[in-house]
């Protein structure tokens, strides 16, 4: 349980590295390939977006695959993306083409890693494995910030990309010890047994608002912290700290959802309002209180997808594959769209109003999700769920 564990939470990290490198090597990477805020946030939403398209189209065709071939496919590129950015990317078309590439592989790997935990570990413990999981996420921002100061500021962002390639090569070796599934196929689930289509809908749209504000969070309080007086290095250590921290709340937030029996939506819900307030507490743009709130907005404002994550692989019933993907499609769309935005903002309004458009999102998906909620609780009261 462990090892799956650990292998689903290195996949997933080295799935969302990329974007966070860009992010927190931002001021160099601007600098060297001549692009704005806007440009830069273009770029980071083009990752999302390919993930996003790979991941609704491609999810089912992965499970076809089966795991051994689909973490073949994703570590080819994730290696194939890495060295293009290292190597390749001297212009900005053809480093938003690598990052698509790289969104590709993102898509495959958190599939990949999505389905081995919801079979392969037991449902009491599925609460702490998600957690673990998802709390790569926050480790990626943290390798991206310390990049700064160590690899980045050293040798050249380059080669941070460069490493991450290589990582995309163990992930392909690591495929060779896998069992061969080529046979495996994806259960067609119909009927009683599908999930509430209402309830999944405004979930997954809840978790497309959140995942627009949080990834906005990730992609720009580096620059922000930049434009209030930190240097470049200071900014990428509070992504660091911020990052850490966060990754301590998922897995106890997942461990604590192990012993709930249930309810977990709820939490998800109070976890988005304190991410809203914590948004607003950034916009006044002071560096103490810019400390305060970015931990804040990491550690309780951003450790609920696991949870979230968790609490639908419990309602999908027998279609836990197909309801797993779709949120993580939500996520991937919001993560295309929320950077995008946030630039365009800042490049016509300000730093402190995108932050707070970013905290009205994130009360908005806490809204869309209570409803959702609603309707996952009227469809368990007709159709109890039979573990």
């Amino acid at each position: 349980m462990a090892s799956t564990m650990l292998a689903a939470s290195a996949m997933t990290t080295l799935g969302a590295v990329p974007v966070f490198l860009l992010s927190a090597q931002s001021v160099f990477v601007r600098s060297d390939l001549k692009f704005d805020e806007a440009h830069f946030g273009l770029a980071a939403s083009c990752f999302f977006a390919s993930a996003a398209v790979a991941a609704m189209l491609g999810g089912r065709w992965v499970d076809r695959l089966g795991r051994r071939r689909s973490t073949i496919l994703a570590g080819l590129l994730a290696c194939a993306g890495g060295v293009g950015m290292a190597v390749v990317a001297h212009s900005y078309a053809v480093m938003v083409a690598m990052l698509i590439l790289l969104g590709f592989a993102n898509a495959a790997l958190q599939i990949t890693s999505n389905l081995s935990l919801a079979t392969a570990i037991p449902l009491n413990r599925q609460g702490l494995a998600f957690g673990v999981k998802q709390s790569a996420v926050p480790f990626a921002i943290l390798l991206g910030g310390i990049s700064v100061p160590t690899v980045g500021a050293l040798v050249g962002w380059r080669w941070t990309f460069g490493i991450a390639g290589i990582a995309g090569v163990l992930v392909l070796a690591s495929a060779f010890n896998l069992p061969d599934d080529k046979g495996a196929r994806a259960k067609v689930v119909v009927g009683p047994e599908r999930p509430p289509t209402g309830a999944m809908a405004l979930t997954v749209c809840g978790m497309a608002v959140a995942s627009a504000s949080v990834n906005s969070l990730g992609a720009f309080i580096a620059s922000w912290g930049f434009e209030v007086g930190m240097s470049p290095a200071q900014a990428g250590l509070l992504m660091a700290a911020g990052s850490g921290l966060s990754i301590i709340a998922r897995i106890l937030t997942g461990h604590l959802a192990d012993r709930r029996n249930g309810g977990n939506l709820a939490v998800v819900i109070k976890q988005l309002l304190i991410g809203a307030l914590a948004f607003l507490a950034i916009s006044v743009g002071t560096i103490p209180t810019l400390w305060v709130a970015t931990i804040i907005a990491f550690v309780l404002g951003w450790s609920w997808p696991g949870l979230l994550l968790f609490a639908v692989v419990r309602v999908g019933r027998g279609a836990t594959g197909a309801a797993s993907g779709a949120l993580q499609a939500g996520a991937f769309v919001g993560g295309a769209a929320g950077p995008v935005l946030f630039g365009i903002l800042v490049s016509h309004t300000s730093y402190p109003v995108s932050w707070r458009v970013g905290g009205g999102f994130m009360l908005l998906a806490a809204g869309l999700l209570a409803l959702a909620r609603r309707q996952f609780l009227l469809d368990l009261a007709v159709r109890p769920l039979i573990r």
